[in-house]
């Protein structure tokens, strides 16, 4: 019987409210076993290209990474996000290392095609996780803390989804652990109603989500975050659950099946 290992991926968001960021790391901390921590820092990296007057781009809720905003998410992500965490969670008492998909080569990736003539820039769509990598650092103890940075093998970084690099490590990972997912964001779920914050749907199927999407209940930034939890359990993952960064429990939130 494989052990149990849950991953938990936090938004940019939550790395931004330091009331849901402490109570996040303390539950995170009490998950008992093994456990991967994958964080976003969307917000925060607007903020310092601001200051350096750096303007940001976004398309469809996804950013433009050219040559400027790349040093910034680099700096942002991998150093100034993940190194807090990384210390944060050493003291709660969780032995974490910080990686990008860089170290180690635990996630590949190439640079996202033009598409319907958007540019997206340095942006990663991801090729592989190594997830027998991974669970060698899980097995001697350690907590991976991962940033949403990855690489091409070439020697270039590439911003890379949050919710996409915790899909496909949960994949990778699939094979050596009973995995669960878990995707923590403001909301208590996905919501019927994106203006009552208690109308959560508590489980989605595949036949559920293709309901949703056509009639518009489920829309926008939730969709990518859907589909990547339908890959991981087409993928082997036990179980996704999207839900407040208050209530990683796994008991709370929507459930995806």
């Amino acid at each position: 019987m494989k052990e149990k290992l849950t991953i938990v991926k936090v938004g940019g968001a939550v790395v931004e409210d330091e009331v849901q960021l402490s109570q996040l790391l303390k539950d995170f901390s009490a998950i008992k076993g093994n456990k991967v921590l994958i964080h976003g820092g969307g917000r925060r990296a607007t903020q310092v290209a601001a200051s350096l007057g750096i303007e940001s781009k976004m398309v469809g809720g996804r950013r433009i990474t050219d040559a400027d905003m790349l040093s910034v998410v680099t700096m942002v992500y991998g150093g100034l996000v993940n190194k807090n965490l990384v210390a944060r969670l050493q003291a709660n008492g969780v032995n974490a290392l910080g990686l990008t998909g860089a170290d180690m080569d635990v996630i590949r990736s190439h640079k996202r095609p033009i598409k319907d003539g958007v540019d997206f820039g340095f942006v990663g769509d991801v090729d592989r996780a190594d997830g027998e990598m991974l669970s060698r650092l899980i097995k001697a103890g350690i907590t991976p803390v991962m940033a949403p940075l990855t690489h091409d093998g070439q020697g270039h970084i590439l911003n890379t989804n949050a919710d996409t690099i915790a899909s496909e490590t949960a994949k990778a990972l699939a094979p050596y652990y009973d995995v669960t997912l878990i995707y923590s964001f403001e909301k208590k779920g996905v919501l019927r109603n994106p203006d009552d914050d208690d109308s959560v749907i508590p489980t989605i199927t595949r036949a559920d989500f293709e309901q949703y999407k056509a009639d518009g209940t489920i829309s926008g930034g939730m969709l990518p975050k859907i589909e990547n939890a339908l890959s991981a359990i087409d993928a082997g993952v036990s179980r996704v659950i999207i839900t407040q960064a208050t209530a990683i429990d796994g008991e709370s939130g929507t459930k995806i099946f």
